[in-house]
């Protein structure tokens, strides 16, 4: 299986390749197989349903006509504790998956804080850190320092997720402590846009109390097999790369209009099926 697939996608070495055993599938006479492939920090996974006899290898995507037909993502998703913006309760979640350090992710977070306010009632937005490690060497340090910010103060993220980005440019792995410090306090170009605790806040930082939380998120887009940033989440939808507005505000449109009657995603689904005891509680 390893060299099939080492020649079926150039995949030499010292690209490490591991492969699961083979579990059952929804795919009968079909069992399922995972390979990762992994280099440095680089990832990415890939699956295969194998023939009972070994002979046959499928590649594709397996949908339940009885669900949604990104039920897989969605139970992958796990928005507890991410900042938010909209609507708790609207029939779209968009959760996008992003990196401070990540150019695409700076425009697509204007496209974003733009424009959601064309779906005031219909959308709520969470942010998940997905830092790129091996090419963004501030991404993850940045995300410690906005999940430090998010824990003080919720509305104040936001105030640092819009600074960061558009400070992009000028932030290195040397002075990325300073100058959040300094935006914090009110010192720099930007000053009066946040009220917090600033030795809480420098304490949190060099601390790195608030790692495991970005590694929560981490774990979770690496489930999803997400390779790039951005990639956004519409009710389950994957939308890589910094997508236009238009063609966001288009599934956006569609999901609002099938959620009325399909009721298998977002945030008030009508997934939990109990039987009524009228009268208890």
């Amino acid at each position: 299986m390893e060299a099939y697939v080492r020649h079926l996608f150039v995949w030499p070495p010292p690209i490490e390749i591991t492969v699961d055993d083979p579990k059952p599938s929804p795919l009968t006479g079909f069992k399922e197989v995972t390979v990762h492939a992994t280099q440095g920090e680089a990832h990415q996974d890939e699956t295969f349903y194998v023939s009972a006899n070994g002979r046959q290898i499928l590649q594709a995507s397996i949908y339940n006509i009885t669900e949604n037909p990104f039920h897989d993502n969605l139970s992958k998703i796990n928005v507890e504790g991410r900042p938010s913006l909209g609507t708790p309760g609207a029939p779209v979640v968009i959760v996008e998956f992003s990196d401070f350090q990540c150019h695409f992710c700076k425009e697509e977070a204007k496209v974003y804080r733009e424009n959601l306010k064309d779906f005031p009632k219909e959308v709520h937005f969470y942010f998940a850190d997905f830092p790129l490690e091996n090419v963004h060497p501030w991404a993850r340090a940045a995300a410690i320092a906005g999940r430090c910010v998010y824990r003080q103060n919720a509305d104040a993220f936001w105030k640092f997720h819009d600074w960061i980005f558009d400070n992009q440019e000028q932030i290195t792995p040397e002075n990325l402590r300073q100058k959040v410090i300094d935006w914090g306090t009110g010192t720099g170009p930007d000053a009066g846009l946040a009220a917090l605790d600033i030795t809480q806040l420098t304490s949190c930082m060099d601390t790195k109390a608030t790692d495991a939380e970005v590694e929560t998120t981490v774990k979770m887009g690496k489930a999803l097999g997400i390779g790039s940033t951005p990639t956004s989440y519409i009710n389950g939808r994957p939308m890589v790369g910094a997508n236009p507005w238009p063609d966001l505000k288009r599934v956006i449109n569609f999901e609002v209009g099938y959620q009325e009657t399909a009721h298998n995603a977002g945030e008030n689904c009508g997934c939990d099926v109990r039987i009524p005891k009228f009268g208890v509680r």
